[in-house]
């Protein structure tokens, strides 16, 4: 039996985890946590093949925490998809720059996240 990829999924929102992890559970091992903080600590020991995260957290965003991924040596080329409840274009900007490969617009529906999540490992696996 081939091994699940793993996702990593950071947003402060428990519902919007729930969500996330009930969605993706079948095809993917979910890692749900609820901060950047943690999220940074969990990437310190292990290595998901993708990142999953809201762009608003109460106390570090989803963009400061991409930017302290992205100066980790080991986790500088994980893919991430980046969600979002505000149709901010500053923020969109703002995480484009940190190289992120998606962005996701919550609520969000379960296939074309499904379709994103696949397009976006596709791509990484070729580049």
């Amino acid at each position: 039996m081939m091994e699940k990829m793993k996702i990593l999924a950071v947003d402060d929102n428990s519902i919007s985890l729930a969500t996330i992890e009930h969605e993706l559970k079948k095809d993917y091992e979910v890692v749900p946590i609820n901060s950047g903080d943690r999220a940074l600590q969990y990437l310190r020991r292990e290595k998901p093949d993708l990142i999953l995260m809201d762009i608003q957290m109460a106390q570090k965003s989803g963009i400061e925490t991409l930017r302290e991924i992205r100066g980790m040596e080991k986790c500088k080329d994980i893919p991430v998809i980046m969600l979002t409840s505000k149709q901010d274009k500053a923020s969109v900007v703002e995480s484009s720059k940190l190289g992120i490969y998606d962005y996701v617009i919550k609520p969000f529906n379960g296939e074309d996240l499904h379709k994103r999540i696949a397009r976006v490992l596709r791509e990484h696996k070729q580049s």
